[in-house]
Parts: C-alpha cells; structure tokens; sequence
C-alpha cells in the first residue's frame, strides 16, 4: 500500500471516527478493548498497514460499508456525498407510540445490537430506511417525509433518499 493511499484511507477512517463523536479512546471503551486507541490511531496516521479483514471488522464496528472508508468512492462519482439518516432519538421518544411504535422498537435493536445508547442521535443506512419503509407499508420517500414532519429525521435526509431512488 502506498504511503500516500495509507494517508487517504487513515483521514477517511479518522472523518468517520469524527462524525460520530467518538475520541480515539472512546472507540477503544465503545469496542470494549476490540479496538485499541493506539493501533486505531496508527491507521489513522498511515504509520500501520491493514488488513482487509480489519477493514471490514472496523468498518462494520462504525456502522458504514467497507466503501466509504476507501479512498476515492464517493457515491456515484458525486462531488458531495448524500446526507446520513439521522433519528433524532429524543423527539422520537416525544412522538406518540401509536404512530411511532414501531421506529422506536427498529431504533431500540440498532442500539443494542451496535451496544450504542447515548440516546440522542441514531444513524441508519438506507437499508435501514427501506425496511422501515416495509414495516410502515410506505415508499421510503413517503416514509422520509413523514418522518421529517414528526422532527425525527432533518429535512436534509430527502436529498439521501432521492440519491438513493436516482
């Protein structure tokens, strides 16, 4: 691996790490010791070489596909990635579980199935967003708006949605 692409692929894994809040020793203490804060931070720098079954052991433990951490993938060429799907845990927690039941549950798996309860936000793939979608009996750009009518997703997240159905 080049030096270079070494560097490209440790400021792609330090944006990810940096997105979700996570200091080097928090991903250490998330992962409980999984993942050490030094050999993180190494392929971080581009000092250490990693495997690809690393790769995708780390890019499993953020929550991303393995090819948003490669250097040069931006989504279909596009000069600006898609937004992420954000729940906004606390105003779903305000929505009534009649209309909400179901997100609330789907939501509640995803943080314990990530071990990830910091109970404000919650980030979701479009995967995520299309089995919702089946669960409420919706399109996913009918789900979206409905969502963002409740306050649980940002208006930005039509924009991933409409990447996703172009």
């Amino acid at each position: 691996m080049s030096s270079e692409y070494a560097k490209q692929l440790g400021a792609k894994l330090r944006a990810i790490r940096t997105q979700q809040g996570l200091s080097l020793h928090g991903v250490e203490e998330k992962s409980q010791g999984r993942w050490k804060a030094v050999v993180v931070g190494s392929y971080e720098r581009g000092d250490r070489a990693v495997t690809v079954q690393r790769l995708a052991e780390l890019a499993d433990f953020y929550g991303v596909p393995v090819q948003e951490l490669l250097p040069g993938s931006t989504p279909g060429g596009a000069a600006e990635p898609p937004p992420k799907l954000v729940l906004d845990l606390e105003r779903l927690a305000h929505v009534p579980s009649e209309k909400a039941g179901p997100l609330q549950r789907y939501a509640a798996t995803i943080q314990s199935q990530r071990g990830d309860y910091n109970g404000k936000v919650l980030s979701i793939r479009q995967d995520d967003l299309r089995t919702l979608a089946v669960i409420y009996d919706q399109s996913p750009s009918v789900l979206t708006e409905q969502l963002i009518s409740w306050g649980v997703l940002d208006a930005d997240a039509r924009r991933a949605v409409q990447h996703e159905e172009a």
